[in-house]
């Protein structure tokens, strides 16, 4: 699985993006059914997205996941860069996790419809 991370108004430190590294990675697991000929591509982007001095900084997290035909979509903001890309990678595994379920339904029923035709 290739990893690809984008900063936006922020640094990206190596201590972040080993972090990112880390916590996406395991990802691979749950979608190894998935690669075929092509690797999978995950995009992961982190930003802060306000500087205003009432609120303090809020960072955003957003990952991106391409599976063969469909795209996967996680995001979450938080006070803490670290805690938005826990949330976030824990909601990508809950859409790993009906993606899976529906392409395992949908082959279920691929092979009832042909046993059905005598194929």
């Amino acid at each position: 699985m290739q990893i690809i991370v984008k900063a936006t108004n922020l640094d990206l430190t190596p201590a972040i993006s080993d972090y990112i590294e880390a916590k996406i990675d395991p990802l691979g697991r749950f979608i190894k059914k998935f690669e075929t000929k092509s690797e999978i591509k995950t995009e992961v982007e982190i930003a802060r997205t306000t500087k205003h001095h009432r609120h303090g900084n809020i960072f955003y997290a957003e990952i991106n996941l391409h599976l063969p035909r469909k795209i996967l979509r996680a995001e979450h903001s938080d006070w803490d860069i670290r805690i938005a890309i826990d949330k976030a990678r824990d909601k990508m595994q809950q859409e790993i996790k009906k993606y899976k379920e529906a392409s395992t339904s949908m082959e279920t029923t691929r092979k009832k419809v042909r046993k059905l035709r005598g194929k």
